[in-house]
Order: structure tokens, then C-alpha cells, then sequence
């Protein structure tokens, strides 16, 4: 049976997609890289939620701890209006490249998930990382089990986070707030 890698960005967003690739009879690992997510107490806490959630449901886990914060936050300065396409090519370049590395025939990300996320970049930049790495990009849209994963989730008691991961997006969390209530 052909393996594939799961690129995980929490426990909570891993929670439909893991379901749907079961229901497949996909054999599948979760993969952890995200040093898009700061601060370091953030980043540990959604790993801790993403290890509960992979003990629990029986699933095997690789985690790259890397936590490069200069180098995220160079490289995302660096595209300020995009920076978002550039944290959705890092994270889906490396979870391609350890695909190769170990012998996964396809990937996919929990991204794919969300719909607060730009799905098109996503894809975009999960199907130039495979051609990178020669390596399968397995595309699915998963925004329709969102609101399963909020509601297990929350039923489970999983920590949810409030924003996206990354400073910016705390920022932009806390200015939204500021502009309502002003």
C-alpha cells in the first residue's frame, strides 16, 4: 500500500482530513513543520494538541521541531503583501522534500482544510513542491469538514487556537478587534 505524508498544522485541523484518508483505507503519517508559528510557547502548545490528537487516534507522527524564527520572519518581511504564499511554500516544500527523503509516494497538508486559508495558493504551492521534489501532491478540498473539526475538537477539549500561527497573523487578529471596538 502506497504511503502518503500528511503535513499537520494542529491537532484540530487534522481531525476531518485523517478521518477522510481512513475512510480511504489510506496509510498515512501526520508530519509537524511549522516554524511559522510564534511565539515558541504557541508553537509548543498546538504540538502538544497535535501529538494528544495522533496518540489518541492511533496515528503516527514525525515531528521537525526546526524553529527558525529569524529566518521566518526575513523571508516573510521579504513579502509583506504575500507573506502568507511564502509560509504556505516553505512549510509544503519541506513536508515534499522528507516525503522523498522517506520513501512516501504523495503528501497533502491539513491547510487544504481551512477556509480562511487561500486555497488556491495552497495548491499552487503544494503541486510546484512536488514537481521539486518528484514526489505526488494529493489534492483534496477539506473546507467541508471544518465545522466537524471545530465541533469535535471542542468536544474533545483540544486546545484551539485564536489566529493562524504566525506573528502577523496575531497582529492582525488583535487590529481587527481595535477597528470594531473603536
Amino acid at each position: 500500500m502506497e504511503k502518503m505524508l500528511l503535513h499537520a498544522c494542529c491537532g484540530p485541523c487534522s481531525i476531518y482530513p485523517s478521518k477522510f484518508l481512513r475512510s480511504q483505507g489510506r496509510n498515512f503519517t501526520l508530519y509537524h513543520f511549522n516554524p511559522n508559528i510564534h511565539p515558541y510557547q504557541e508553537f509548543k502548545r498546538r504540538l502538544a494538541t497535535l501529538r494528544d490528537f495522533a496518540e489518541a487516534e492511533g496515528l503516527p507522527l514525525s515531528v521537525d521541531k526546526s524553529y527558525d524564527l529569524e529566518g521566518f520572519l526575513q523571508r516573510a518581511l521579504a513579502e509583506p503583501v504575500s507573506r502568507c504564499h511564502y509560509c504556505y511554500r516553505a512549510r509544503l516544500d519541506r513536508a515534499a522534500e522528507y516525503a522523498k527523503e522517506e520513501g512516501y509516494s504523495a503528501f497533502s497538508t491539513t491547510l487544504l482544510g481551512s477556509p480562511y486559508q487561500d486555497h488556491e495558493e495552497i495548491k499552487k504551492a503544494g503541486l510546484e513542491a512536488a514537481e521539486r521534489h518528484n514526489v505526488e501532491f494529493a489534492y483534496f478540498d477539506w473546507r467541508d469538514g471544518f465545522s466537524e473539526c471545530t465541533a469535535v475538537s471542542t468536544a474533545r477539549g483540544m486546545y484551539r487556537q485564536p489566529y493562524c500561527g504566525c506573528i502577523f497573523s496575531e497582529r492582525d487578529r488583535y487590529e481587527k478587534k481595535r477597528r470594531q471596538h473603536a
